[in-house]
């Protein structure tokens, strides 16, 4: 028996999204069954609806930020039962054998995490992934994290990619209190690493290359704004930050960013999936034991440490709902950055 579900989906790279039936596993003794209740909408779903990256296998139902109540559990599961509120981010598989997984940073699996759409679910029954744009999913217990109860749920969504993505390298580069953390690009992304840095403490700046999100960025915990054109108020950082959050998702010079960062800082990509086209000088780095990394969303454990941790600070997204049929209006916007600063999907719309 497999069960029978609505979403909608993009057929092709040219397509708008358009309603869609399939089918999911029967629940499997490990598995939890999720009523999905909110589902938010990232720059990587339009990205892969648009196969922009050269990867997009259709037909595609989109969505990794889901929050829902469980319908049913297989036998074998301990974690959860029927009612409670719980969440699926980008993954929903991993081998769990690899030395990444056995760490919890599944994320990094070296065998390949199974994505929570396009994919294919290689440890299980080699059937395609398809997301949270949809009514219900399957997922295996280990995969599926407890929401807390006291945030707004609908807000919760963008916690799961948004949130991980920028709570994570805050957690592995030891941001606390006295931190010196600056985030460039206020999206998604940026939003959430500015509110998260605040929490943990952090002295906050927001670097922005256009005027007047200043306002907005004190709102969500910025101490401070330095316009990243401005010359003057570039040499006014320089050598200061610990950490430096890039959530910038297109190419752009990382030049200007590095001679702000303090001995042994480092500037953290989260945005950007490719090349960067400008070349990176290696001068500052030598200079100051500067480096310039890459971090990919959280395990499970941290997944669910984030969630927590914003339970107790009180965080969420700052979210605009859109019923499901409004989606392909959503990505033309998004396109434009015209969202404050995450879609979440009421699928009480489908």
């Amino acid at each position: 028996m497999s069960i029978k579900v609505r979403g909608y989906a993009a057929q092709s790279d040219s397509s708008p999204l358009a309603p869609f039936e399939f089918e999911r596993r029967e629940v499997r003794s490990n598995d939890v069954e999720i009523d999905i209740e909110y589902c938010g909408v990232c720059h990587s779903d339009l990205h892969q609806a648009k196969n922009d990256w050269g990867w997009s296998h259709y037909p595609m139902v989109p969505g990794h930020e889901i929050v829902g109540r469980v319908r049913r559990v297989g036998a074998g599961v301990s974690k959860f039962k029927a009612g409670d509120l719980v969440g699926v981010g980008c993954m929903v598989d991993s081998c769990q054998h690899c030395h990444p997984c056995e760490q919890g940073l599944e994320q990094y699996c070296e065998n390949g995490n199974v994505q929570t759409y396009n994919d294919t679910d290689r440890f299980g029954d080699n059937l395609p992934t398809y997301g949270g744009y949809s009514d219900t999913i399957v997922v295996t217990e280990k995969f599926v994290v407890r929401v807390p109860e006291n945030l707004d749920t609908q807000a919760v969504a963008p916690l799961l990619c948004a949130g991980i993505t920028t709570y994570s390298p805050l957690k592995h580069w030891n941001v606390q209190k006295g931190s010196k953390v600056a985030v460039v690009g206020l999206g998604g992304l940026g939003h959430m690493a500015l509110k998260l840095a605040h929490a943990m403490g952090a002295e906050t700046t927001l670097f922005t290359r256009s005027a007047g999100k200043e306002a907005d960025a004190l709102s969500l915990g910025a101490d401070k704004v330095v316009l990243s054109t401005d010359e003057a108020q570039m040499q006014a950082v320089a050598n200061y930050f610990d950490v430096i959050i890039d959530t910038v998702p297109y190419s752009h010079d990382l030049n200007p960013y590095i001679n702000t960062l303090a001995l042994d800082g480092a500037l953290v990509l989260v945005g950007l999936v490719g090349d960067l086209e400008s070349t990176l000088s290696t001068v500052p780095l030598i200079l100051g034991r500067r480096s310039v990394a890459g971090s990919l969303i959280g395990g499970i454990a941290e997944t669910q440490e984030m969630l927590d941790f914003c339970a107790e600070h009180g965080i969420v997204s700052d979210i605009e709902m859109i019923p499901m049929q409004a989606i392909n209006d959503a990505y033309e916007r998004m396109l434009k950055s015209d969202v404050k600063y995450r879609f979440v999907i009421d699928m009480a719309s489908l």
